[in-house]
């Protein structure tokens, strides 16, 4: 039975059978998951992912869920999360190793403990380290590419292999991690050594600009959709005027027009709806298609 295998590879307490994961998303939505498993080891995510390819099940990667949409069907497989059961941080030198569940927060905190400057922008980012490198994230002016040294990641084949900087091949918002199936296991970060006071300052100076321009008190995904060259997503919403149209219980933050926030009712094809028209309003009006930075499922 399926169900006894997989726990016979994480655990009992590492298996949530018929989990809603609107628990699991920072959008606060999302239908029901079969099965959703938070290994501890890398031979625990191997094992689970073997088993899906002999029993021909789909399985879908998680992080911390803030760059993720689950529609309200559900996922009819096995969602396997690298969060905090595989969070691991080490120092050494200017170096931080983590593992791919380590929360961008912790490693932040981590690199101003130890006088580390250089990722600052990511204390705010609400994700994990592996996500974090799938997408390239990053917030002002800054970007993964700018710190990751090195990524060990687990291949198709089930082969791990270590990239350098240069083979992420990261572009905006995009590495190529995703594009063949790589899953992220861990990752080095080169910083430098920085003043832990102007590291701390630096990172509440962040933090007070998040607080004051983006719709933090509510359910979302962080940035709806991608940067158009040489647009802002979020100027081409707005001046559409779509600031604060709403279509269930999602709307469009009058904050910051480039977030849809879950207002607290939302379901995910409120989100799915509100992102469509959007994009139709936008491109009507200015001949710019917008493209979903958020994953949706």
């Amino acid at each position: 039975m399926l169900r006894q295998e997989i726990t016979r590879i994480v655990g009992l307490e590492n298996l949530k059978i018929d989990e809603p994961m609107s628990k699991h998303t920072t959008f606060r939505v999302g239908g029901i998951a079969k099965f959703l498993i938070t290994p501890k080891k890398i031979d625990d995510i191997i094992k689970v992912i073997n088993l899906c390819k002999v029993n021909n099940i789909k399985y879908y990667i998680l992080g911390n869920g803030s760059n993720v949409l689950v529609r309200d069907c559900g996922i009819d497989g096995i969602v396997i999360k690298i969060a905090s059961n595989f969070n691991d941080i080490e120092v050494n030198g200017t170096m931080i190793k983590a593992k791919a569940g380590a929360s961008l927060a912790a490693i932040a905190n981590m690199a101003l403990k130890e006088g580390l400057g250089g990722f600052e922008f990511a204390a705010g980012i609400p994700g994990t380290l592996g996500g974090a490198i799938v997408m390239n994230a990053g917030a002002y002016g800054k970007e993964m590419k700018d710190v990751v040294l090195e990524t060990k990641v687990l291949t198709e084949l089930g082969d791990i292999i270590t990239l350098n900087n240069t083979e992420h091949d990261f572009k905006y918002r995009s590495s190529l991690i995703p594009k063949n199936n790589f899953i992220v296991l861990e990752s080095t970060l080169k910083l430098y050594n920085e003043d832990k006071q102007k590291i701390k300052d630096y990172m509440n100076e962040l933090k007070e600009k998040r607080i004051n321009s983006q719709p933090l008190k509510y359910p979302n995904a962080g940035s709806t959709f991608k940067r158009p060259e040489g647009y802002f997503a979020a100027k081409l919403i707005q001046d559409a005027g779509l600031k604060g149209y709403e279509i269930g219980g999602a709307m469009v933050s009058t904050k910051h027009a480039g977030f849809i926030i879950n207002e607290g009712n939302a379901k995910a094809s409120d989100i799915l709806d509100l992102m469509d028209y959007v994009k139709d309003e936008v491109y009507k009006k200015f001949g710019v298609m917008l493209d979903p930075e958020i994953k949706i499922i």
